[in-house]
Order: C-alpha cells, then sequence, then structure tokens
C-alpha cells in the first residue's frame, strides 16, 4: 500500500545540477548595482570583473601567482581554450569515468588527432589513477557531474610531474578541497557550486601552465576566443577582467553576490561543510532503504555535489521509465524539480547537494521521494 503523504515540503524544491539553485538569500532587488548600461571596460566595469577574479582568489585559496581569468562559453569555454591552446607538445593521458569527461576525449583524439592514451571507466566507477603517468600531460574532471564519482583526494597527482594537470572542476570548485600546487590548468563556470548565471567560465593557470603557454604553439590555427598569447607572451589583460568578449554586467554582479554570501557561509570552509550535511542526508537514508543506493561503487567517490543514484528494486521491470515516473511524481508535487538522471548516464536520479541547497529541503524532500517510489511501485503492480 501506498505510504501517507508528507506533510512537510521543501522551501525550495530547485535541486537541479546546473544551472543550480541560488543562494538562500538571494533577491533580484540586491544586484542593484549591476554597471548596466555600461561598458566593462569603463572604470566601473573593470573594477567588478577584476573583484570577481580576486574574490575567487580569496575564497578558494588560490595563490597569488596563479592566474585568473573569465572568459567566454562557461566551463566548456574554458576547458577547450585550455586543449587547443596547451595540448600538442607531448603525450596526453585523458581520463573519463562520465560523458564530459567522454566530451574532451572526443575533441582531443578526433579534433585535435593529438597523440593520447585514452584510459576510461563505466559510470559508477573510476579510473585506476596510480597508473596514470605524469611524463604525460594529463586531462581529467575533478567531479564527474552526471556519474556522481569524484577523485578522492589529489594524493595521485605527482609533485615531480613533467606534463600538466588539466582539470575540469566545474561542479567541485567551492564545494571539494583543490589542491593547487598539484593542478596547471582548473576551470569552472559560475551557474554551479554557487548558483551564479552561465555563459561564464573561470580559466586558472599556474606558472607552469604559462609557461607552456610562452614557449609553445599549436600546430592547428586558433579562433580568436581561444587566443591567450600575443607574439609569444601571455595576454595578462585577460587574467585581470580585460575579457576576450562582452561578458554579461548583470551575471557579474550576482557573482559577485554569491562570492559575498559564500563570506557569509564561512569561505570554502563553509561550503563544503554545507555540501557534506547535504550529502550525509541522502547517504543516511540510503543507508535505511534498500531499494536505493549511490551510482558511484566506492564511497569514497561518492560526490558531494551532484549526488547521482540508482533504484536496487527487483520489482521495478523498466528502470528507465521508473526513474522518469519517480521524478516526474516530485516534480509535479513541486517538491523536487529536474532531478532526473543525465541523458547519457544510467536510470535514476541526479540531486544536487552543492553549499547553495539548504539541508532541510534534502530532509524535508526524501520522505517525498519514499512515498513516489512506493506509489510508482505500486502503479507497476496494479498494470502487471
Amino acid at each position: 500500500m501506498t505510504i501517507e503523504r508528507p506533510a512537510t515540503r521543501p522551501a525550495n524544491p530547485r535541486f537541479s545540477s546546473g544551472p543550480c539553485a541560488k543562494p538562500p538569500t538571494f533577491d533580484l532587488a540586491k544586484l542593484a548595482d549591476a554597471a548596466l548600461g555600461r561598458s566593462h571596460r569603463a572604470a566601473v566595469g573593470k573594477d567588478k570583473l577584476k573583484a570577481a577574479i580576486e574574490g575567487t582568489r580569496e575564497i578558494l585559496g588560490i595563490p597569488a601567482d596563479y592566474r585568473i581569468g573569465i572568459v567566454p562559453a562557461s566551463d566548456t569555454g574554458a576547458v577547450e581554450m585550455a586543449l587547443w591552446s596547451l595540448l600538442g607538445a607531448r603525450k596526453v593521458e585523458m581520463l573519463a569515468w562520465e560523458s564530459f569527461g567522454a566530451g574532451w576525449v572526443t575533441d582531443v583524439v578526433k579534433q585535435l588527432k593529438i597523440d593520447a592514451e585514452v584510459k576510461t571507466a563505466e559510470y559508477g566507477e573510476i579510473v585506476d589513477l596510480a597508473s596514470v603517468d605524469f611524463k604525460n600531460d594529463v586531462v581529467f574532471t575533478w567531479n564527474g557531474t552526471t556519474s556522481g564519482v569524484r577523485v578522492p583526494n589529489g594524493d595521485w597527482i605527482a609533485a615531480d610531474r613533467q606534463g600538466l594537470t588539466i582539470c575540469d572542476a566545474t561542479s567541485a570548485a567551492f564545494a571539494m578541497d583543490l589542491p593547487w600546487d598539484k593542478l596547471d590548468v582548473t576551470t569552472f563556470s559560475w551557474q554551479k557550486v554557487l548558483g551564479g548565471e552561465a555563459a561564464h567560465g573561470m580559466l586558472i593557470l599556474s606558472p607552469r601552465a604559462v609557461e607552456r603557454l610562452e614557449s609553445y604553439t599549436p600546430a592547428w590555427p586558433l579562433p580568436k576566443i581561444f587566443r591567450l598569447t600575443k607574439g609569444g607572451k601571455l595576454i595578462e589583460g585577460i587574467f585581470k577582467g580585460e575579457t576576450i568578449n562582452t561578458p554579461s554586467m548583470l551575471a557579474v554582479e550576482d557573482y559577485l553576490f554569491a562570492l559575498d554570501w559564500a563570506r557569509s557561509v564561512g569561505g570554502l570552509r563553509g561550503l563544503i561543510a554545507r555540501a557534506n550535511a547535504n550529502t550525509k542526508a541522502i547517504a543516511d537514508f540510503v543507508e535505511l532503504h534498500g531499494w536505493i543506493d549511490f551510482l558511484a561503487h566506492d564511497p569514497a567517490t561518492v560526490s558531494n555535489t551532484s549526488v547521482c543514484l540508482k533504484f536496487t528494486d527487483g520489482r521495478i521491470a523498466d528502470g528507465a521509465a521508473f526513474a522518469k515516473a519517480v521524478a516526474k511524481r516530485l516534480e509535479t508535487e513541486g517538491v523536487a524539480f529536474d532531478i532526473g538522471a543525465y541523458r547519457d548516464a544510467p536510470a535514476g536520479l541526479r540531486i544536487w547537494c552543492g553549499g547553495t541547497v539548504e539541508t532541510s529541503d534534502i530532509e524535508a524532500m526524501l520522505p517525498w521521494l519514499e512515498w513516489a517510489f512506493q506509489a510508482e511501485i505500486e502503479a507497476q503492480v496494479q498494470t502487471a
């Protein structure tokens, strides 16, 4: 019999993995100081872009000698800039265990046609990190947004590496510890952990990455939005807020608001604690219910942002249809929006647990998940 409908609903049912929930204190009125109708090259625009860069450095603890740039086309644009501008100087190892990592493999192997060793793992698994050869350049995602599988730490990255590490950290930045001394290129986008707006990417370069840019010229032509050097020297303006193309000053203001909110909850440590608390609430639920589990096989690799779940009940005949029906019930009830698994991932659910989500909302949503599961099981039995 279907369990009773829960009495409590989440105050905010937005659990999408991107764009993600805005910070709890968000209000459009708080963006009133945006430099709308002003040039991003005017003093007011430059000051705000510089504040976005330096606020990022402050909260993430990025070393002073690392460059931080705001670039076009979200995290995708930032990763593509790195791949097209830096790779080709030596062999590359491509590590992929979900769809976005697989996309970078396609770009490197099929588009750039670079000599690459490709190491992949199925959804829920992770590649053998101990086998990585750091004489090569290494490209990987820190957190598999579509699989809910992350690298457990940076211990596997060689301190004395010869190649560069290029890390897509889009759903990891502001929620996980990133060892900057192990990362030469790091990218992320505003619309993930801080709940910012889309279309802007962040590109972070170590001194080793800058050295590569200034000493190596790729064999292929680079479009304007990918060019990071001029005359063999880094275009320093990109890393001082002089963006390659025109940014949205409204989105910049929104990011500045998000950075201020991050400070108010204790900065990076506070953001990590919030994400961990959200994920723990789900882990406690999973432990008590035998019909659901994490997609990640190894607990050490379970993401604390894009938490991916699978249904394990043997009565489920069509996993994909069942998962979609559960997600639809929750959306119809207004208790959880956009939590279906990514289209290329195994059937299941994906619940965003980044720091902008309140743990109380996760806790209020989970009884509804149990209700939706039981309702779908009952419906399946009736139609069998």
